[in-house]
């Protein structure tokens, strides 16, 4: 990943939920996702009522676009057992999951393809965040 990554924001309840997550998957799944423990590392935790309405929290509502096929698409991030077999849902372990959690809207992240390589997922709006709809605990 060579170009500057973005400020990421995380709620103090996303953080302890996939901390605990991640602490619960086998070694080598564990290994598999450290670029998101990386993320998590590096984010800056707020409280979730503090939480701007233009931030990719857990179950929130996303359009976004790859770069630089162009296309867009609209998904929601969720944790692997929200995960219905729907085209609607993503999982945060998928790496366009890990890739959208805590940017903001107009940010852009260069992350690990699943295929190899890299890809670019760009923001464009947040269609549904549980934060700005007074759902802090979901």
């Amino acid at each position: 990943m060579t170009e500057k990554r973005p400020v990421l924001t995380l709620s103090s309840l996303d953080l302890h939920r996939l901390e605990q997550l991640l602490e619960s998957l086998p070694p080598d799944a564990q290994a598999s996702h450290a670029p998101l423990l990386e993320e998590l590392d590096r984010a800056t935790v707020v409280d979730p009522i503090a939480m701007p309405s233009t931030v990719v929290t857990m179950n929130s509502t996303v359009r976004f676009r790859t770069e630089p096929d162009g296309k867009e698409f609209e998904r929601t991030l969720v944790y692997p057992s929200g995960v219905d077999g729907s085209a609607e849902k993503v999982s945060i372990l998928a790496p366009i999951g890990s890739a959208m959690l805590g940017l903001s809207v107009g940010d852009s992240i260069e992350w690990p393809a699943p295929r190899g390589g890299t890809m670019t997922v760009r923001i464009i709006e947040i269609l549904y965040q549980p934060e700005a709809s007074g759902e802090y605990h979901r």
